[in-house]
């Protein structure tokens, strides 16, 4: 399987390359887009299923760098059959709202439900509606390491905490030797690599180690990193790079993320064995997530704490952010379009081909419906 990876992501790296310019995307989050199906499939769906309606012009759109890779394979679809030209920054979760609120953006990506002064803020450039949370992406976070002579490596929630927050340092640590006896620790400093900016990503690691480990993770949590010490990159791709690029680095991205030179922890979850990201791994506990959003907005309660057999507990969904009422005339067609195609049979086959996990049907069902009532 890793085999298989690395040879997805260096081909289609150069396909992303070719095709970056005509799309005319920010490259500020994606170095490995446009990836095949294990299968060996293409990525992208067939452009004669797309339903492009009254879609044209160009689409303005930030947020989450986790889906950055995922929207990159849609847009090529989607421009490519109805010649909208989509602008995804890929700024981060906390840009990608901050330009929502202020009506700069047609949508937003963003990993983090809105919270309720950000919805009260929407209601301003939301013209009679407000904006609303479409669960779209799905996915495990990847803690990503980089340890000379350790192929295998398995990590507890309390572990984890510890090294985030600079209380473990080095790779030979007892606490690290107890879960890993078979694998040959170096003695070796733990570089750990955070986000600089606003990000959902962190957001929800952070809710992991609050839910499963609050004893050893005693800060509130949010977009914003809190811990102390540590080293910072922004978005996933640049903190991928720099755990890519320095011995003894770990840190934490969307599966995605990971390529040549980083490999990813198990986590020990309390179930009979350690459970690896996965796309798999990581349906398997999103499909446990609770609906918690009121009217048409759909924000869920993911399950961090999960204990079942084969289920990664490190997951995000990643939304996408959109008026219900009040989308601006010259972009609501495209942006309908869009959102459309992405939460379609076809939009969601590409996500499990560039290891990102589909919304599950009960879900994503309820997402085309408020999709078609957008005004």
């Amino acid at each position: 399987m890793k085999l298989q990876r690395k040879n997805r992501l260096r081909a289609l790296s150069l396909g992303a390359v070719a095709v970056s310019g005509a799309l005319a995307l920010t490259a500020c989050g994606s170095d490995d887009t446009g990836k095949k199906a294990s299968d060996g499939s293409s990525s992208t769906a067939n452009a004669s299923s797309i339903k492009c309606d009254d879609a044209k012009g160009q689409l303005l759109a930030d947020g989450s760098s986790a889906q950055k890779n995922a929207i990159d394979a849609w847009v090529k679809s989607f421009s490519q059959a109805c010649g909208v030209q989509i602008n995804y920054k890929g700024g981060g979760s906390g840009a990608g709202v901050t330009a929502f609120t202020q009506g700069q953006v047609a949508f937003a990506g963003s990993d983090s439900a809105l919270k309720p002064e950000e919805v009260t803020a929407s209601k301003k450039v939301c013209s009679g509606g407000q904006g609303i949370d479409l669960p779209m992406v799905g996915g495990p976070i990847a803690v990503g390491y980089n340890v000379p002579g350790v192929d295998n490596l398995v990590l507890d929630a309390p572990t984890l905490a510890k090294i985030f927050d600079s209380k473990i340092t080095n790779w030979n640590d007892a606490a690290i030797k107890k879960l890993n006896p078979d694998a040959k620790l170096p003695n070796l400093k733990i570089q750990a690599f955070h986000r600089s900016d606003e990000s959902g990503t962190t957001d929800n690691f952070t809710k992991y180690l609050i839910a499963t480990t609050p004893d050893n993770w005693k800060y509130s949590g949010g977009k914003a990193w809190q811990a102390k010490g540590g080293q910072s990159a922004p978005q996933s791709a640049g903190v991928a790079q720099q755990v890519k690029q320095t011995s003894g680095a770990i840190g934490y991205f969307e599966l995605s993320y990971v390529a040549d030179g980083v490999k990813a922890v198990s986590i020990d979850t309390g179930a009979s064995k350690p459970v690896a990201p996965s796309t798999e791994s990581a349906t398997a506990d999103i499909a446990a997530a609770k609906v918690v959003g009121t009217g048409k907005d759909l924000s869920l309660q993911l399950d961090y704490k999960t204990k079942a057999e084969g289920a990664y507990p490190i997951t995000l969904v990643t939304y996408e952010i959109v008026c219900d009422k009040g989308n601006k005339a010259d972009t609501l067609p495209a942006t309908k379009a869009f959102l459309r195609y992405i939460a379609s049979e076809d939009g969601q086959k590409v996500l499990s081909g560039i290891d990102y996990a589909p919304v599950p049907d009960a879900i994503i069902s309820k997402v085309r419906t408020t999709i078609e009532g957008l005004s």
